[in-house]
């Protein structure tokens, strides 16, 4: 005669041992007869029943001899208690570390894409937590210190620390996952001349042209918004010797600044090797290399000479026409040689801005 047993439901969550306790009740079974059948002690076979020991896979044999139930089943109604345990434990753990979200910019996080977020706090720690690649809210700190080495700017880390960390590790995340060739140094630069002729008429995807001509030439490069007081306009940094990585944060919005901070980093790339790591950090200071990446931003962007000849010839009247027709001479956006003037002296900052083309922040880039 087949044997009937109690209906086990296995996405339900609770001790194994009440469904054995049911089992052998159904079967008119005694504990210490079970204990008699599987070999083990009656205290053993007491301590499944509550829940004080776990069904190991040769008992759950045993359990599947004696009871008729597959030894399987067992091992995972045991999986799925223990799991539950540990996700019950962990969310305890995690309510304890709700207080620290103060430190993070979990809003703007929020709103850029870069967590799921909610009103839900607990399950906001386990973002965070997923987002540093960090088992602890505490242990935050060693990713900074992290990208302190990386870039040798500790001095950076000491102030804005939380903001800039988590935008470094926004791009490490975004750029580890382009594919790219192998770096070459020639498709780079025909790469920054297809960007440079960009620059005076943008497409509506153009964060990702941009993104896709450099990975061909092995740069990766991503556009994060900088989170409040992390102060970063840009970042450079080898991910490895056949893959570099350019970060940008459009700090100021206008498209002056950021196409020479494009630009500026792209420089690092070309002039300064594959050991070496950059931020663009507000009064970060000019350093030897600094210098020579902002040359190679401002001579590709407008060759010298050219740039020479127009401020010698306009010395006493920058008009929006003569920088449009410069700006179309070049095949740059007139916003850039506007902000090329301002910083150079030659025009106040209050003047000609209505040529300079404004960004804003969706969540996946930048938009016009």
């Amino acid at each position: 005669m087949t044997r009937e047993f109690p209906q086990l439901e296995q996405d339900l969550v609770f001790p194994p041992g009440e469904t054995l306790l049911e089992t052998i009740e159904h079967l008119g079974m005694t504990q210490k007869e079970l204990a008699a059948r599987t070999g083990v002690s009656t205290k053993h076979i007491n301590h499944l029943v509550k829940g004080k020991a776990p069904i190991s896979p040769q008992m759950a044999i045993s359990l599947e001899s004696a009871t008729g139930v597959p030894a399987g089943l067992w091992m995972n109604l045991e999986k799925t208690y223990q799991e539950y345990r540990a996700r019950a434990q962990e969310r305890e753990a995690l309510r304890e570390q709700v207080p620290s979200l103060r430190l993070f910019n979990v809003k703007e996080m929020a709103q850029y894409g870069w967590i799921a977020g909610g009103d839900d706090k607990v399950s906001v720690v386990k973002q965070v937590l997923m987002f540093l690649g960090v088992s602890h809210l505490d242990y935050w700190e060693t990713v900074a210190d992290t990208y302190a080495t990386h870039y040798r700017k500790s001095e950076a880390f000491d102030c804005n620390k939380v903001s800039l960390t988590l935008w470094l590790r926004q791009g490490e995340r975004q750029t580890a996952a382009i594919e790219c060739k192998p770096y070459h140094a020639d498709a780079f630069r025909n790469a920054l001349q297809a960007v440079r002729g960009m620059t005076a008429r943008l497409p509506d995807d153009f964060v990702h042209q941009i993104s896709h001509l450099c990975s061909l030439a092995g740069v990766a490069v991503a556009f994060v918004p900088e989170l409040k007081g992390s102060r970063v306009s840009g970042a450079t940094r080898w991910l490895n010797p056949t893959k570099a990585s350019v970060l940008l944060s459009a700090r100021h919005r206008a498209d002056d600044h950021l196409w020479f901070t494009f630009f500026h980093e792209a420089g690092h790339i070309l002039l300064h090797g594959n050991r070496e790591a950059f931020l663009d950090l507000e009064n970060g200071g000019d350093s030897p290399t600094e210098e020579e990446a902002n040359a190679f931003a401002a001579d590709f962007l407008i060759p010298h000479g050219e740039y020479a000849r127009f401020v010698k010839d306009h010395t006493l009247h920058f008009s929006t026409a003569a920088v449009q027709r410069f700006a179309k001479h070049l095949g740059i956006a007139p916003g850039i040689i506007v902000g090329r003037l301002q910083h150079d002296g030659c025009l106040p900052y209050t003047h000609l801005n209505v040529l300079k083309r404004r960004f804003r922040w969706g969540q996946h880039g930048t938009q016009k």
